[in-house]
C-alpha cells in the first residue's frame, strides 16, 4: 500500500470519526454538556469517556503498515484536549494509549504509540489555556501535527528492526500528519455548538427585555388586577399554558389554563415552590397534584419555578406551567435567567418608587402643614383691636382666620379644586387687608369659570411673600396681583407686586436648593412644585416690584 492509498484510507477513517462525533453532539444530553462554560466532575468524566472511545474506536479502525497502525488515534485525544482541558486530554490519551500498548504488546510501534498518545494528551490540554478561542481548531491542528512528529522521532529511535521502523515512518508520516486536520473539524463542531448557545442566549435575552419593556408600565402600581396582567404578558410572550406570580406565603396571580376553576384553596404554595425559593435556585419538575391541585383537571405536566429577589433576599417566585412535558434546555433556562433577573429588577424599582413615592408624600405633607407664627400672631391681635370698634368685622375676620386655618390643617396629597385654593387664599387677604387698610389693593386677573385640579397650598405662600417682602418693605403701600390664565396644554398662574424687587441672591439660593430647611413661602412652594411636577418656579426681577410664575 503506498501514501497515497494510505492517505486516502485514513481520510474515510478520519471523517468516520466526524460523522459519529457529529451524531454524539445532537444527543441533547451531550449537546447540553457541551454547551456549558463550567464544567463539573460528572461532566468532565462523561466527555473524557467520549473521546476515549473515539480514540480506541480510531486504533480499531487503523490501517495495518508493516506491523504497524495508521490510525486516528490522536486526532480525538488532541481534540478532546484542545476543546476541554488536560482533564480530557490526559485521561483520553492515557486510556487509548494504554488500550494500544495492550492489544499489541510485542508490535513494532507500540511503545511509541503509548508515549506520544499521553504526551498528545498533555500537549493540548496545556494548549487549550492558551490563545484564542477563535484559533483553537489551528491550534489543535498544530498540536496534532506535533503529536505525530514524536510519534515517528520515537518509532525511529524505539522500535526494531529499524529499516522496518524507517520504512513505517516514510509510508505513514505525510498521511498521519495531512490527517490532523480532521482535528479542526471536531473543533469547528463544538465552537459551532457554543456559539448555537450564545445565539439561543442572545435571542432569550431579548424576549426578556420585550417582556421587561411591556410589563413595566404595570409595577409601578403593583396590585392583584397588575400582577394579571404581567402574567398574561408573559403567558403570551413565551407561548407557555400558564403563569402565576407568588410571594412567599401565596399565589398572587394566576393566569392560563384552568385559571377560571382557580380558587383559593389552590393558593397556598406547593413544597416544591418553597424549596426553590429557600434554594433560590430555577427548579424543572414535572407537575403533579402536590405541585398544582389543577393537575389532573388541565392535564399541565411541566412547570418552571423561578425564584425572584430584591436587595432583602427572595421575595416570591414566577411559576411557568405546560401542558407537555418539557425537559430544562439551555434555551429555557436562559429564558427562566433572564425573566428572573429582570422582573426581580422591576420589582426592586418598583419597590423603590414606593418608597420614594411615600417620601415625597411625608415631604409635602411636612412643607404644607406649616404655618408662620408670626401671622397668627398679627391675625389675633388685628381681631382684637377690631372687637371693640367693629364686632361684625371682628366676626368676619374670625371666619376668615377659621377658613385659613382649616386648608392649612386639613390639607392632603391629593389634588384640589382650584375654586377652594382660592377661598383660602382670598380669606388670607381679607385679614392682610384689615391690617393694612387702603395701602393694599389687590387685583385678580383670572379667566372666568376656570376649572382644574391643583395642590392646595401654593398660591397662598406666593401672595404671603408679596405683601410681606414686596409691600410691606415699601412703607406698607402697594399692588398684589394674582392672575391665572388656562390655555390648550397647562395652566399659568403668577404672583407680582410692585414693591421692593426681590434680590439675585434670594433668586439664586432657591433655585439651587440652598435655602435654610427652617424657611417656608418661596422655597417649599418651589420645592413641592418639584417633588410633584419636576419643574419649580420661576422668578422674575420687575423694576420695580418682582414676578413669580408657575406652569400645571
Amino acid at each position: 500500500m503506498d501514501k497515497g492509498d494510505i492517505f486516502l484510507n485514513l481520510l474515510e477513517k478520519s471523517s468516520l470519526i466526524i460523522v459519529l462525533f457529529i451524531i454524539i453532539s445532537k444527543i441533547k444530553g451531550f449537546k447540553y454538556i457541551f454547551q456549558k462554560e463550567i464544567y463539573r466532575k460528572r461532566d468532565l468524566v462523561v466527555i473524557s469517556i467520549i473521546f476515549s472511545l473515539l480514540a480506541i474506536l480510531g486504533t480499531y479502525n487503523g490501517i495495518k503498515v508493516n506491523g504497524s497502525l495508521a490510525n486516528t488515534r490522536i486526532i480525538s485525544v488532541v481534540s478532546g484536549g484542545i476543546l476541554f482541558g488536560p482533564v480530557v486530554g490526559i485521561t483520553s490519551g492515557i486510556v487509548s494509549g494504554t488500550h494500544r500498548l495492550l492489544i499489541d504488546l510485542n508490535g513494532i510501534t507500540s511503545i511509541p504509540c503509548f508515549i506520544s498518545s499521553i504526551f498528545a494528551g498533555i500537549l493540548s490540554g496545556y494548549a487549550s489555556k492558551r490563545g484564542k478561542e477563535e484559533y483553537k481548531w489551528l491550534v489543535g491542528i498544530i498540536c496534532g501535527m506535533v503529536s505525530e512528529s514524536i510519534t515517528m522521532i520515537l518509532i525511529f529511535f524505539i522500535s526494531k528492526p529499524h529499516d522496518v521502523a524507517v520504512s513505517i515512518i516514510t509510508k505513514i508520516y505525510i498521511p498521519m500528519i495531512v490527517g490532523q486536520i480532521g482535528i479542526g473539524f471536531l473543533v469547528t463542531i463544538v465552537q459551532a455548538i457554543k456559539k448555537e448557545k450564545e445565539e439561543i442566549a442572545a435571542l432569550q435575552s431579548k424576549l426578556a427585555l420585550d417582556i421587561a419593556n411591556k410589563t413595566l408600565p404595570y409595577f409601578r402600581s403593583i396590585n392583584e388586577e397588575s400582577l394579571k396582567i404581567i402574567c398574561n404578558i408573559i403567558k403570551e410572550e413565551i407561548n407557555s399554558d400558564a403563569v402565576a406570580i407568588t410571594d412567599l406565603d401565596k399565589v398572587l396571580a394566576y393566569v392560563g389554563v384552568g385559571e377560571d376553576i382557580y380558587s383559593d384553596c389552590t393558593k397556598e404554595l406547593s413544597y416544591t415552590t418553597k424549596k426553590a425559593m429557600n434554594q433560590n435556585k430555577i427548579l424543572n419538575i414535572k407537575v403533579n397534584k402536590d405541585e398544582h391541585s389543577l393537575s389532573k383537571i388541565v392535564n399541565l405536566k411541566t412547570a418552571m419555578i423561578i425564584p425572584l429577589t430584591d436587595s432583602s433576599g427572595v421575595i416570591g417566585t414566577l411559576k411557568i406551567y405546560y401542558t407537555e412535558k418539557y425537559e430544562m434546555s439551555h434555551s429555557k433556562q436562559s429564558l427562566a435567567i433572564g425573566l428572573s433577573q429582570i422582573i426581580s429588577t422591576l420589582m426592586e424599582v418598583s419597590k423603590i418608587e414606593k418608597i420614594k413615592e411615600a417620601k415625597n408624600k411625608a415631604e409635602i405633607k411636612a412643607l404644607q402643614t406649616q404655618i408662620n407664627p408670626h401671622f397668627l400672631f398679627n391675625a389675633l391681635n388685628t381681631i382684637t383691636s377690631f372687637i371693640r370698634i367693629n364686632p361684625d368685622k371682628a366676626r368676619q375676620l374670625i371666619i376668615n382666620l377659621s377658613t385659613y386655618m382649616r386648608y392649612n390643617l386639613e390639607v392632603s396629597d391629593n389634588l384640589i379644586d382650584i375654586s377652594k385654593e382660592l377661598e383660602q387664599v382670598k380669606a388670607y387677604i381679607e385679614i392682610e387687608k384689615a391690617r393694612f387698610g387702603d395701602k393694599l389693593n389687590v387685583i385678580y386677573k383670572i379667566d372666568e369659570d376656570i376649572k382644574f385640579q391643583m395642590p392646595s397650598l401654593i398660591i397662598q405662600p406666593l401672595v404671603e411673600n408679596a405683601i410681606i417682602h414686596g409691600i410691606r418693605k415699601n412703607g406698607g403701600n402697594g399692588t398684589v396681583v394674582i392672575g391665572i390664565k388656562k390655555n390648550d396644554k397647562n395652566v399659568k398662574i403668577w404672583v407680582e407686586n410692585d414693591g421692593v424687587t426681590i434680590d439675585e441672591e434670594i433668586i439664586e439660593k432657591v433655585y439651587k436648593d440652598n435655602m435654610p430647611e427652617n424657611k417656608i413661602g418661596l422655597y417649599n412652594v418651589h420645592l413641592r412644585l418639584k417633588l410633584l411636577y419636576g419643574k419649580g418656579l420661576n422668578i422674575y426681577r420687575l423694576n420695580p416690584g418682582t414676578k413669580i410664575e408657575f406652569e400645571i
